[in-house]
């Protein structure tokens, strides 16, 4: 047994010993006597470029040096297949959808065993002793473990229950189109908050029209528009009308756009009321408004004059006009901004939401600062900001 984090890197030598590089990948292939992946051929990388070695050439894998069978100029190309799975570029620390905990997680490293003298991927570890090991602290980990009376061994998942998606780098278990709807609404929504756009769009066609419904009802607005036009005439038919009319606003504007990325799940208050009389308002609608980051101020005409946080808020005496501690110099973006604008407005006066409005400068919605750099900040480098980002979910 082995894994993918220790073999990489791992020294190959040629027939007389003379190193030529080192393991930078491994190239799987599935076989109709196996259940599980098999290694076909490993990618070395040495001073010379790449070279792909097939594992029969190979006269050892598990090993500490892995050398040749034949003198290196004497391999022949590796023929590629349509479907073969590249362990480490497909594979380690893409995301995974966890049915049985309705989460989803990520692929920290690989199991290799031999078998009948094949290499087999057996399981993908995601757990933290996965991460542990990469960073050359799994015996550490290990003698804490003991120490506390903690479980390492609750981190792996068998091969045969995930089903890499080559075209988008993304995986998935395999279970998901049988099980997906005997998981509860909330459950999914759960999931799909953990996942990019491209990716909730692929999930979300997975699932029946009526499971979707229930389920888009969980989840933020700005994503109930992330469906094909076919499956959207469908939902719209089967949701209530107050539901229905907020997609069919979100629908008007592009994918990329303020209107397109923006939730209507904000909270305003009168530019004439006071403070506690603020405080009563937000109690009626509290519970039905997700997003509280900010408290965003109207005139009669629905025009957006202010915006105060709920700190400001509480701090003020109760009978202390909005107006006084709102801040009447505030920053928004209009209905047909571009995302990357966004990004650099959110950034920029360091905002957990921006106000999106018409030309009239009447609001419409707000756009959360995760949707805002959605498209400059990769998904795995938010998972590594829980400080900033957990606080946005």
């Amino acid at each position: 047994m082995a894994f993918v984090s220790e073999l990489t890197g791992r020294p190959v030598t040629d027939i007389d010993g003379t190193r030529i590089g080192v393991l930078k990948d491994l190239i799987a292939r599935t076989r109709k006597e196996f259940h599980h992946p098999v290694i076909d051929a490993i990618i070395v990388e040495g001073e010379r470029g790449s070279l792909t070695v097939p594992f029969t050439d190979l006269a050892a894998l598990l090993s500490t040096a892995i050398p040749l069978k034949h003198p290196a100029v004497e391999i022949k190309p590796f023929q590629s297949q349509e479907g073969d799975i590249k362990l480490v570029d497909d594979v380690l620390d893409k995301q995974i959808i966890d049915i049985n905990g309705a989460r989803v997680v990520r692929v920290n490293d690989i199991e290799v065993v031999r078998v009948n003298g094949n290499v087999v991927v057996s399981n993908v570890d995601i757990g933290v002793l996965g991460i542990l090991r990469r960073i050359g602290l799994e015996r550490a980990g290990r003698w804490l473990a003991r120490r506390f009376k903690a479980d390492l061994s609750l981190g792996s998942i068998s091969w045969e229950f995930v089903e890499p998606l080559l075209h988008d780098k993304f995986m998935r278990l395999k279970v998901p189109v049988e099980k997906l709807r005997e998981l509860h609404p909330s459950d999914l929504a759960e999931i799909i908050s953990d996942l990019n756009r491209a990716e909730t769009s692929q999930l979300l066609e997975q699932l029946d029209i009526e499971h979707l419904a229930d389920t888009l009802e969980e989840i933020e607005p700005d994503l109930q528009a992330e469906l094909s036009p076919e499956r959207t005439e469908e939902l719209l038919g089967l949701m209530e009308d107050d539901e229905a009319d907020e997609v069919r606003r979100l629908l008007l504007y592009a994918e990329d756009t303020a209107g397109g990325l923006m939730t209507t799940e904000f909270v305003t208050v009168k530019s004439n009321l006071s403070a506690e009389q603020a405080i009563q308002s937000l109690r009626s609608v509290g519970e039905e408004a997700e997003l509280i980051y900010y408290v965003y101020v109207t005139d009669d005409d629905c025009h957006l004059v202010g915006v105060f946080s709920l700190s400001a808020l509480i701090l003020a005496q109760p009978d202390t006009p909005v107006t006084e501690f709102m801040h009447s110099r505030f920053v928004s973006v209009n209905l047909k901004t571009e995302q990357d604008e966004i990004a650099q407005v959110v950034a920029k006066y360091n905002l957990m939401a921006v106000p999106v409005v018409d030309d009239q400068d009447c609001i419409h919605g707000i756009v959360t600062a995760d949707d805002a750099l959605d498209k400059i900040i990769p998904t795995a480098w938010k998972k590594r900001l829980p400080h900033f980002f957990g606080a946005l979910q």
